[in-house]
């Protein structure tokens, strides 16, 4: 696990080109990864351990979306009680079903990616988990209709073609669709959370399961993409410490043309069609804040077709991929998803049926007795 108090590092070269492998490779072993920098697999490890134990860079392991059909991922903007926004972020932290959770600038004090099972589950949540939730004074929610673009494809491109290759050759493919996740593939994205480059030995450890089946298993969801991994790095190392959500409109038949420019620009990280007036949303991230203007204006002249309705502006990053982050961007812990349960709003839930059920008894008409007076 990452130390208590990371300390300040300054990445060289070898870093990123680490850095970079890893984004290609995640689970490579040490030997191809060595090969592809031009180090010994022990140089590369030792420099991976150095990254990982400070906090500065870690991998995540997320359900790709095609693997979960009926998943909603909602985008949520929540506002604060004035002085109370450090003890809501810190009461949300721990919420599984969070994906990311930010403190920005602009029209909402806090801005969430969360995913649930289905829009139940999303509803309940809403009511019976954030609402009720002391210091929030208002929401607002949106669902993510399609995902065109998430963070596991951002790279920080420091390595020749020829590395790139050597690291990727043989993966092709992609998610087989309506592949439904079964419990022990649950078992195995929970496990791998922690640190996806863990033996399998270890994750058999941890879930019950033999080797064999979790090497199996792994190579299955690997091979259909049904799960994806994101190398992160700290943000005030990456180059990139500046994250900006922008909120946009757009001609629906326009989706496809503006997704496909927006997808080969080096500053994209997320895009997504909302469920709202804003039909889109962009996360870009940049390397100083005075970049802003100069992107919005590429983006006029790229996309005409694109119109930016809003803008926030991350102060502090404090949840990304399932991982608390201290306000350099560095790794505290993970807190794996697990929002294929909701014990918490399932439980509240069931509290509000049983009072509404409770109520109907006691308000029920009585009925008359056949030939009784009037």
């Amino acid at each position: 696990m990452p130390a208590d108090t990371p300390e300040t590092l300054t990445l060289d070269e070898l870093d990123y080109q680490l850095l970079t492998a890893l984004q290609l490779a995640p689970r490579a072993d040490w030997q191809r990864i060595g090969a592809a920098l031009g180090v010994d697999s022990s140089t590369a490890a030792r420099r991976w351990n150095r990254l990982f134990q400070s906090g500065h860079a870690w991998i995540s392991c997320l359900p790709a979306q095609l693997a979960l059909p009926s998943v909603v991922l909602a985008v949520i903007e929540v506002d604060c009680v004035a002085g109370r926004l450090p003890e809501v972020a810190a009461g949300l932290a721990d919420d599984v079903n969070i994906v990311t959770l930010e403190h920005v600038t602009g029209a909402r004090d806090l801005l969430i990616q969360a995913a649930f099972v289905d829009h139940v589950q999303l509803g309940r949540y809403l009511s019976l988990r954030l609402g009720t939730l002391a210091g929030v004074a208002a929401s607002r929610t949106q669902i993510a209709v399609t995902v065109h673009i998430e963070g596991s494809r951002w790279r920080l491109d420091r390595l020749s073609e020829q590395a790139r290759q050597s690291l990727t050759e043989g993966r092709a493919g992609a998610a087989k669709k309506g592949h439904v996740f079964g419990d022990e593939d649950v078992r195995l994205i929970q496990a791998l959370s922690e640190d996806p480059r863990q033996p399998a030995v270890r994750i058999a450890e941890r879930t019950g399961l033999s080797p064999t089946t979790v090497r199996r298993r792994l190579d299955r969801l690997d091979v259909e993409r049904s799960i994806v991994y994101r190398c992160e790095v700290a943000r005030y190392v990456s180059g990139y410490p500046i994250s900006v959500s922008l909120w946009c409109t757009l001609p629906p038949a326009d989706t496809g043309r503006v997704v496909s420019k927006l997808s080969g620009m080096r500053e994209t990280r997320f895009c997504a069609t909302l469920s709202g007036s804003a039909n889109l949303i962009l996360v870009v991230w940049l390397r100083s804040v005075q970049e802003v203007a100069a992107f919005e204006a590429r983006l006029a002249v790229q996309v005409p077709e694109l119109t930016i309705t809003d803008r926030a502006v991350a102060l502090w990053v404090l949840k990304l991929g399932g991982h608390l982050l201290d306000p350099l961007g560095r790794n505290l812990r993970t807190v794996p998803l697990g929002f294929w349960n909701d014990p918490v709003s399932d439980a509240a839930e069931g509290e509000l049926l049983a009072r509404l059920r409770q109520a109907g008894r006691l308000t029920a008409p009585t009925q008359p007795v056949a030939g009784s007076p009037d």
